[in-house]
């Protein structure tokens, strides 16, 4: 079946139609394109080549890195190449693909600190208990629930909005393919729609993020039960947690907690969120872990040596 819409193609309108502003941003983008792929890469490459770094927590923020280096891969090569040919124009295909890859990424990320979270609850609250709740296969199974929540969320996203009538203008005043900007070109009423996706997108981080903050609340409880060394390890963590959790909730609530329409703020906050958190992420964590630069600077030492 084919979408119910005369449009072929969208036009997005992008961050600025400056010339010289485009220049600037491409050179801006580009870097943090490359320091989140580099960052992220690292994180991942570290865990997987240190035999001391097999542990849940870095299980878990190995795949963080991938799901960060594939959401920013999403979005910010798009947003590059328009900003260095000054060509905006993208088909209704890939803007549906472009859709769907970002909420899958992003949906999943939201999932999986969630359930990074819990590792930390189970290690700091129950730590006589956490190899026996945190085994491999536990792991696993929460990394793959993680990745199906990510993957529904996006599908009911895309089967909400792929079906509607596009009849024209054809100008998204955004960088990339969005939901309200795109429920703006709907030749029909899209109340009811605006508010499943509100139901699906901001219902769902705000509870995430309640649930994230308890959950560090309870954590931070038990910290006097443990040593001083203890509690600044723990400290170190939860603080590196707390600080993504903010960084990639608090601009999704409120893009999505509100009516179904655009405002002026929202590019900003999506480069925060879809390029901007993806690069911050490996500097927050690796900043905040000794064991982590550690094995960097060990990995790196290594690799410099062969050579």
């Amino acid at each position: 079946m084919e979408p119910r819409n005369n449009e072929t193609y969208f036009v997005l309108l992008g961050l600025t139609q400056n010339p010289k502003e485009q220049e600037v941003l491409f050179v801006m983008f580009l870097l943090c394109y490359i320091l989140t792929v580099v960052g992220n890469l690292l994180i991942a490459v570290a865990v997987i080549g240190s035999k001391t770094l097999h542990s849940p927590m870095y299980f878990f923020l190995a795949s963080l890195s991938f799901i960060d280096l594939m959401y920013s891969s999403s979005v910010s090569p798009r947003l590059i190449s328009d900003l260095f040919f000054g060509e905006s124009t993208i088909s209704f295909e890939f803007c549906m693909i472009q859709l769907f890859t970002e909420h899958l990424f992003g949906g999943s990320e939201v999932f999986l600190l969630l359930v990074m979270a819990y590792d930390r609850y189970v290690a700091i609250c129950k730590p006589l208990h956490y190899l026996v709740i945190m085994r491999q296969r536990v792991c696993i199974v929460l990394l793959v629930v993680s990745w199906v929540g990510g993957f529904l969320h996006s599908v009911i996203q895309l089967s909400t909005i792929y079906w509607l009538p596009f009849c024209g203008p054809n100008v998204i005043d955004h960088f990339l393919c969005e939901m309200f900007p795109l429920l703006e070109l709907v030749c029909t009423d899209t109340y009811v729609i605006g508010i499943l996706v509100v139901a699906n997108t901001g219902l769902i981080c705000t509870i995430v993020f309640l649930l994230l903050l308890i959950s560090y609340v309870v954590i931070l409880h038990s910290l006097k039960n443990l040593s001083q060394k203890g509690r600044r390890k723990a400290l170190q963590t939860c603080g590196s947690h707390v600080t993504v959790v903010v960084c990639f909730f608090v601009p999704c609530i409120f893009t999505y907690v509100r009516p179904a329409k655009t405002f002026p703020t929202d590019k900003l906050l999506s480069v925060f969120y879809a390029v901007i958190t993806p690069m911050l992420n490996p500097l927050i964590y690796s900043l905040r872990n000794s064991e982590l630069t550690n094995a960097m600077k060990k990995l790196w030492r290594k690799k410099c040596h062969i050579k």
